[in-house]
């Protein structure tokens, strides 16, 4: 009995909280997904770092482009970081023709969801923190595209110096020595001589 009411209390002492995502609303999955603070990561980039959630998996990566999979569906990543380098704002307007469009705004970062029809599928385009998913699903699985988008792209953590090493293309100027190993320089060691005596 002891045992239960310590467990109970280290519960309710610890402050775990749940949050609840409404899935009828797309709106909601957006907001509540990317309001949340996340310092998660379990995958790493050249000069990025994100998280994929479970369900998801890595597939391959080209240059700033990822290739996840889920549920029957790929995800294709593209990492932003000339526009995250350059501090580059991002101009989105509501499109009233979409399934879905909504202009994001979370703490000064900004992104857009937009869904449009395409066929008997929708493509998801989902940007946000540098980062943009595409992805082509039934209308039944838009939901858990978003969810799983959203955590995806509120993970994105950019790392400075190594965006600033591959962008910059005066960084590794005047760095370059030239060695040439077949030119004398000089007179040759007293080595051989020694070991001849």
């Amino acid at each position: 009995m002891k045992k239960i009411l310590v467990l109970l209390l280290i519960i309710f002492v610890s402050g775990c909280t749940v949050v609840r995502i409404d899935t009828t609303s797309l709106d909601n999955i957006v907001g509540v997904v990317l309001s949340k603070e996340n310092n998660l990561y379990n995958r790493i980039g050249k000069g990025y770092k994100y998280y994929i959630p479970r369900g998801v998996s890595y597939i391959d990566t080209t240059e700033f482009n990822d290739k996840l999979y889920s549920n029957g569906y790929y995800y294709f990543m593209y990492i932003d970081a000339v526009s995250y380098y350059n501090d580059i704002v991002l101009n989105y307007e509501e499109n009233p023709n979409a399934f879905f469009s909504k202009s994001i705004d979370i703490d000064g970062e900004l992104g857009y969801l937009e869904i449009n029809e395409f066929g008997s599928h929708y493509l998801v385009e989902y940007f946000f923190n540098y980062a943009k998913i595409e992805t082509l699903v039934l209308e039944r699985d838009i939901e858990n595209v978003v969810i799983d988008s959203s955590y995806i792209l509120s993970t994105v953590k950019f790392n400075d110096n190594i965006i600033r090493l591959l962008l910059e293309d005066d960084y590794f100027t005047n760095r370059e020595e030239v060695y040439d190993i077949f030119s004398a320089k000089g007179e040759s060691s007293n080595f051989l001589r020694v070991e001849e005596e």
